[in-house]
């Protein structure tokens, strides 16, 4: 085998874009049979199964390196199509980027929009856990993520970012209800704010100061601002956001638990290895202003 043929790798993203074969054949606008035949031929020359047949089907682990690589073809051919000219009047370049709830809530989307706009670009935000971005990479879906993860994925760089610091805060009137003796010892049992059922941040953190994870007593709360409300509410205590906690505790509306005591989650940005402009404007754009708004990660 000496390349992919690129009707195939197309075929491939197609389907795992649509969901079905049918789909897939539609938006091709080629028959069914067209399709799996072309799928099928892809997975011969590979010599793996690239898609498990489920609905919606999903990529194999071969599979994801396929999609991915279909992706940046298609990211570099657009990129190829505007500098030349040849669209006469390009659209915008499209870059899906993976980025934790948190970041979105406080600093990344002002960063983004420092991005030049020459060339033009639109946005696709996942939005996901910064301990699973990297998932999503690894998977073909997005271009670029903020993760916690310093280990590249394959086919893609890092670089630092910062450390996005945590204060552990709640309610004024739900402190003193709680507070019994020492942090370490009333904290694991006292009613908590989860973000959804995969959040183990708070977890992490009773864990390291008690050996214990936090209370079965949770309340899950699926978006940042919503957590921070819950918590300035009196529901549990939680994990703040520094920039989202300082103006709460400045007001009375939150206390911290214990004053001086934090806890840090280290960001990094990964993305393809592609030379595309804009993929680097943004990458350098992130960086920059993640360097103002988190603190430095230690040398």
């Amino acid at each position: 085998m000496t390349e992919l043929p690129i009707d195939q790798v197309r075929t491939l993203l197609a389907v795992v874009d649509e969901g079905t074969f049918d789909a897939a054949a539609a938006a091709l606008h080629v028959t069914p049979s067209a399709v799996s035949q072309r799928i099928k031929t892809l997975e011969q020359r590979v010599g793996r199964v690239l898609l498990m047949r489920t609905k919606p089907v999903r990529p194999t682990e071969s599979g994801q390196v396929v999609v991915r690589f279909a992706r940046q073809l298609a990211a570099l051919n657009q990129d190829a199509r505007r500098e030349l000219g040849i669209d006469g009047q390009p659209g915008p370049a499209r870059l899906s980027i993976a980025v934790n709830a948190d970041s979105l809530a406080t600093w990344f989307l002002p960063a983004i929009t420092r991005v030049p706009r020459d060339p033009p670009v639109c946005f696709e935000l996942y939005r996901e856990d910064e301990t699973r971005t990297a998932e999503l990479l690894r998977e073909g879906r997005v271009m670029a993520a903020v993760t916690s993860s310093p280990d590249p994925v394959a086919g893609c760089l890092v670089r630092p970012l910062g450390l996005a610091r945590y204060l552990p805060a709640a309610n004024p009137d739900f402190v003193a209800r709680h507070r019994s003796g020492r942090l370490r010892r009333w904290l694991p049992g006292a009613p908590v704010i989860v973000f959804d059922q995969a959040d183990e941040l708070q977890d992490r953190f009773v864990r390291a100061l008690s050996g214990v994870d936090a209370a079965e007593d949770r309340h899950h709360v699926p978006t940042s601002e919503g957590f921070r409300d819950a918590v300035a509410a009196g529901l549990g205590w939680g994990l703040v956001p520094e920039p989202q906690a300082r103006p709460l505790l400045e007001s009375g509306a939150l206390v911290e638990l214990e004053p001086g005591l934090h806890w840090d989650v280290p960001l990094y940005w990964q993305q393809w290895k592609l030379d595309v402009r804009a993929l680097a404007l943004v990458a350098d754009t992130i960086t920059a202003a993640a360097a103002e708004a988190l603190h430095p990660l230690p040398s």
